[in-house]
């Protein structure tokens, strides 16, 4: 990019972002060019124009050293196999199926899950395998780069003029080899862009055989037919976003909530009555945890859960991570409510329990803990839709649930709007019958309720 906006005479400013956020952005007009190996597809040929291709490569397979049982994507099924989100390599191994794939935010975490042995195997760019593969001594390239992709620059389709300085330069850059250059410096040359640069010319304007000037004319006819199509064709759209999402996303969402919920809820009640009624060092060890969990991220202790705690051999697979990190966390929470539901009983009860003969475990169980239940109902509710939602954090760790499969969607076919909405409403739904279940144990609970069945069995035994 320095040398590229020598010829351009402007000085870049790089503009950090995501990398499913990437075309959005340049949309948005966050920046003006998109340059971070975004292969040249035709779908994304459908949103944004690209500038002829300035790189070409394969994809390269990875494995664990020793490994001779893969040598191919043949030899991928029925294993579990990483790569980078949203990348042609995710596209390659999704439509040969048949294994487990995880998919990454960035590139380091997966190759790093792939030497600790939770992944058998990793297909990204080769260029990605040569920085971050290869150096390591715990893996190797199983065979040779597959398939081949090109990277261009996307630019807005309005930004015409633009698009043409940016072909006159990287033209430049090509023939006179500087970019073979700057790609030896890094030890990133190979022999696809060797073979893409001497098919170029000077007066080569287009980055595939199906010729740059195209693609705007395509994003024009796209958005033509979008926009006559109607609601009709948008709610097949929306009919195509819901398979996955009821699918892939909406079940892995409902066991996560319920798992960590159901975990939460136990170790919350346990910090609770160590914190009241423990000895005073593991009251202080309990009062040391609900700070500590309520005081740090929930991001930060799933990274150290599923990729800090295999450094000293403990390993969880990315389901159970996900549950402990939500159960551990919102067990501080929990703990909060419970203590809060605890002390609102009046001590004069727990007295009385004891002067009846009963035990201070048979006085929490029958008598205090049964009135508390009730008035904890309401946040305990609160903090089950707060883990449905912190759920879609999970995603970190390869975690495959409803935000995640609304991402891909939307990346896929830069529709934000609707396929959100859906998984918004999807979302409400899914917390919608564990609200009307807490309604009902509130009436269930209810005092009110008490002297009237008193009464009416007094009345029954008189009759």
């Amino acid at each position: 990019m320095a040398a590229l906006g020598q010829r351009l005479g402007r000085d870049p400013l790089f503009v950090q972002n995501q990398w499913d956020g990437l075309i959005p952005g340049l949309l948005r007009g966050s920046y003006d060019l998109v340059v971070n190996g975004v292969e040249i597809t035709d779908d994304r040929r459908q949103r944004v124009d690209f500038s002829i291709p300035y790189y070409a490569c394969g994809e390269q397979l990875s494995v664990r050293v020793g490994e001779s049982r893969i040598t191919g994507l043949a030899d991928l099924r029925g294993r579990l196999v990483g790569t980078l989100k949203f990348s042609e390599a995710q596209r390659i191994l999704e439509r040969i199926g048949g294994m487990d794939l995880r998919t990454y935010e960035n590139q380091n975490n997966a190759y790093d899950d792939l030497a600790i042995g939770r992944l058998d195997a990793v297909l990204m760019d080769w260029p990605i395998a040569v920085y971050y593969s290869r150096p390591n001594p715990q893996l190797q390239f199983a065979g040779p780069p597959i398939a081949e992709v090109r990277y261009g620059i996307g630019l807005r389709p309005a930004d015409k003029d633009l698009r043409r300085e940016v072909n006159a330069a990287l033209q430049d850059l090509i023939q006179t080899g500087e970019l073979e250059r700057i790609y030896r410096k890094w030890e990133i040359w190979n022999e696809e862009t060797d073979r893409l640069f001497r098919s170029m010319t000077p007066s080569a304007p287009a980055p595939s055989p199906a010729g740059q000037e195209a693609s705007g004319m395509v994003a024009e006819v796209t958005a033509r037919a979008s926009s006559a199509a109607g609601w009709r064709e948008r709610g097949r759209q929306l009919l195509h976003y819901l398979r996955p999402m009821l699918l892939q996303g909406v079940p892995m969402t409902l066991a996560l909530s319920v798992l960590g919920m159901a975990l939460a809820m136990a170790l919350g009640l346990g910090l609770a009555l160590i914190n009241l009624y423990g000895p005073r060092p593991l009251s202080g060890l309990a009062r040391a945890y609900i700070e500590l969990f309520r005081g740090t991220p929930l991001l930060i202790q799933l990274y150290l859960i599923y990729y800090g705690l295999p450094t000293i051999g403990v390993r969880f697979s990315p389901l159970w991570a996900a549950v402990i990190g939500l159960g551990m966390n919102y067990a501080a929470y929990e703990a909060e409510n419970y203590r809060a539901g605890i002390i609102a009983i009046p001590r004069e009860q727990f007295e009385a329990g004891l002067s009846l003969g009963m035990s201070r475990a048979q006085t929490l169980g029958h008598i205090v803990l049964p009135q508390a239940a009730r008035l904890v109902i309401p946040p305990v509710t609160n903090d089950f839709i707060a883990l449905l939602k912190d759920s879609s954090i999970v995603s970190v760790i390869t975690m495959v649930e409803l935000t995640k499969v609304y991402g891909q969607l939307a990346a896929t076919y830069y529709d934000y709007i609707g396929a959100g909405l859906l998984a918004a409403t999807l979302y409400y739904l899914l917390g919608l019958p564990f609200v009307r279940l807490s309604r009902w144990a509130e009436r269930r609970l209810d005092p009110a309720r008490q002297p009237t069945l008193v009464r009416a069995g007094m009345e029954k035994e008189r009759e």
